[in-house]
């Protein structure tokens, strides 16, 4: 039976995220906005609070949620901040990979401190001339004696400085393109430098930096899965991680939807409030589908994983809608409040700045359709299960 009903549990964690959001980050969101400041303290009162790392085991010391439960959580802080939650959450996509392909002894250490203290990861993926290109990747890895060399330059790196350690892609085979790229945990040493901080449009609580590492040394256990297998590793991350994506782009629409819905209610307009409008109304009921539609592609998107199956169609499907309707949504509440959603004195004009990022990272909408159109146009014949 299909049944996406929460169990108590379930409905207490959403709870208290919203709890958490409510309190803790909606009223100084915008104050981290204007000023485009670190959030430590809200950072540190999630990791108290077991909302950070929420998809490390328990093994680890983590709650070990399920990915089902995971997106409830973004969802929620994503509605009270979508930069602030991006802070949070970005633990899981830099130890995604550690859980999918390291050793036992990485996972015991780095996994470990994650949990222990309320510090952070980064993952390194993008360049300057290899976004959606990951082939075009040039940063190295080189095998030195018992040691890899690290060098290269990765930019738009979410908490990147402030993380202890990185997980690093490099191309090992620069012969193989995309095969040739191998994954790396690259701690945080002298040789690792932060070069700029990003002055970003939306997400302004959020840091991103570029990460350059220069004749970094690591030891040969610090592969993480197989050499030359590191794009691999990237794209199963990538299917675990668009969920919440996801459920952060619902969180941004569902309260542009909300603030919108409101306002339409208290201004007046002819001398009625303009939500008897039904230009007005149509906007509104439209903005009530998508975040409903969203919600339940994030969800479903989850849930296979949670059930040990492939969801890569399921998660551009959802990754992709999500984020073009959180844009739409939250310009459509700009438009609902007319000229006074052009001034950053009223929230929505926050959260469409917010909304457009959603729309690039973690794979771009026309990435989204790339995969979309290739899973549908040669669909796989045998339905392969979720690595483990």
């Amino acid at each position: 039976m299909v049944d996406f009903t929460l169990t108590d549990e379930q409905s207490a964690l959403r709870e208290m995220a919203h709890d958490f959001a409510a309190k803790e980050i909606r009223p100084v969101a915008w104050e981290y906005d204007r000023d485009g400041t670190w959030p430590q303290e809200i950072l540190e009162k999630a990791w108290e609070l077991g909302l950070m790392n929420s998809h490390i085991g328990e093994e680890y010391g983590g709650p070990g949620v399920s990915y089902l439960e995971g997106a409830l959580i973004e969802e929620e802080l994503s509605w009270g901040c979508s930069g602030i939650a991006t802070s949070i959450g970005a633990n899981g996509l830099a130890t995604a990979p550690l859980s999918l392909g390291g050793s036992e002894e990485l996972k015991k250490k780095y996994l470990g401190m994650l949990t222990e203290a309320p510090l952070f990861a980064s993952f390194c993926l993008t360049e300057p001339d290899a976004g959606s290109d990951v082939s075009g990747m040039r940063t190295t890895a080189t095998r030195k004696g018992d040691k890899w060399i690290i060098n290269g330059s990765k930019c738009f790196i979410t908490n990147g400085g402030y993380a202890s350690y990185y997980t690093v892609y490099a191309k090992t085979d620069k012969e193989k393109g995309h095969r040739g790229i191998s994954c790396f945990l690259v701690p945080k040493d002298d040789t690792v430098t932060v070069d700029k901080k990003e002055d970003k449009m939306g997400q302004r609580a959020s840091n991103t930096a570029t990460i350059t590492f220069n004749d970094t040394e690591i030891p040969l256990g610090h592969l993480i899965g197989e050499e030359n297998a590191g794009f691999k590793l990237a794209m199963m991350t990538l299917d675990r991680t668009r969920p919440g994506v996801a459920a952060m782009a619902t969180g941004i629409a569902r309260a542009a939807f909300e603030f919108a819905t409101e306002y339409s209610k208290q201004r007046v307009q002819f001398g009625v409030p303009i939500a008897m409008h039904q230009a007005i109304q149509f906007l509104i009921a439209d903005m009530a589908t998508k975040v409903h539609l969203s919600r339940l592609a994030a969800w479903n998107s989850a849930v296979l994983l949670d059930q040990g199956k492939r969801n890569t169609l399921e998660s551009s499907h959802a990754k992709r809608f999500a984020a073009d309707s959180a844009m739409e949504v939250a310009t459509d509440a700009v438009q609902v409040y007319g000229g006074y959603g052009f001034i950053k004195d009223y929230p929505v004009e926050k959260l469409m700045r917010d909304a457009k990022i959603m729309q690039l990272y973690e794979g771009t909408s026309q990435i989204q359709r790339l995969v979309i159109a290739r899973e549908t146009l040669l669909p796989r014949r045998v339905e392969e299960p979720a690595a483990a």
